[in-house]
């Protein structure tokens, strides 16, 4: 199981590329940061976690471009893997994300993961023009659009949000294939999505019952025909070794820690002190993918 960092990127406190950096040394494999175009003042949508308009976190509106930013992380690292946790597809144009995504994934050598949400804030997404109760579709055209962007020479794609004629669209990202993880609830509805459109999940912070929805998740990737596992990287874990084992034991393939809102050499030395207390786990691999 490897060990993931992500940082709710804000116009204040560490830079993408300092955290990603301090997280490279430190030994952690993925590098993760959030996505928010804006938030609209005045809202319907309710937040997941306090359940109403009002925000858990000031940063939600302060949140900085997440391809931006990882393109600033990959600057000034080799391994770690450069990943969103999520990001909002359906909120940009997927032609120029698909340019985005594959020149990053380009330059970085191979490092991109796509981690997808299907965006909580309705009122956000009426704002870019998506229907809050089609935004499952329109990110599936979006991805199958991107995909054909990412790996046909001659692309097109005739969708309901998205279409166009052949076409040309270089580069190529270096990865034959761009993992794809969805972040949200686990219901049947989208275990199902995930095993049709994605390669794995990404939990929330309130998902405790792991050990049943991990099991559900592996029973629907059978029933829909995918071979192997799907990835599973859990969200708001503590560095508690026997928990980290029991996620191990599950199939869980990575366990993605927030850091703090804090000063920047606060930070790296909180990175440095979480990287100490997971290598006491010797139940646990590990490593950094390459």
């Amino acid at each position: 199981m490897d060990y993931g960092i992500v940082l709710f990127t804000s116009d204040r406190g560490i830079s993408p590329a300092a955290a990603a950096r301090a997280a490279e040394a430190a030994g952690f494999a993925t590098f993760y940061v959030p996505e928010h175009t804006h938030i609209p003042v005045k809202r319907e949508s309710p937040h997941p976690r306090t359940g109403d308009a009002s925000l858990p976190d000031d940063r939600y509106s302060r949140t900085l471009d997440p391809w931006v930013a990882l393109a600033t992380a990959a600057a000034v690292t080799s391994r770690i893997r450069l990943s969103t946790a999520v990001a909002l597809p359906v909120e940009s144009d997927p032609i120029t994300l698909a340019k985005t995504i594959a020149s990053l994934d380009h330059l970085s050598g191979g490092r991109v993961t796509l981690g997808a949400g299907f965006g909580w804030n309705v009122d956000e997404l009426t704002d870019h023009g998506v229907p809050g109760n089609r935004r499952r579709t329109v990110l599936r055209e979006y991805l199958e659009a991107m995909r054909a962007l990412w790996t046909e020479e001659e692309a097109a794609y005739d969708g309901e949000f998205v279409s166009f004629g052949p076409s040309w669209a270089w580069p190529k990202p270096a990865q034959r294939h761009i993992p794809v993880l969805l972040g949200a609830g686990p219901t049947e509805k989208t275990f199902r999505w995930i095993a049709r459109h994605a390669d794995g999940w990404i939990t929330t912070p309130a998902d405790t019952d792991l050990d049943g929805n991990v099991a559900r998740l592996h029973g629907i990737w059978r029933e829909e025909g995918r071979e192997g596992r799907p990835l599973i990287c859990a969200l708001g874990e503590r560095p508690d070794p026997q928990r980290l084992a029991h996620l191990d034991s599950l199939g869980v393939t990575e366990t993605i820690f927030g850091l703090p809102d804090r000063a920047p050499d606060e930070v790296e030395a909180w990175i440095s002190r979480l990287a100490a207390k997971l290598s006491l786990d010797e139940t646990a691999v590990h490593r950094v993918s390459s």
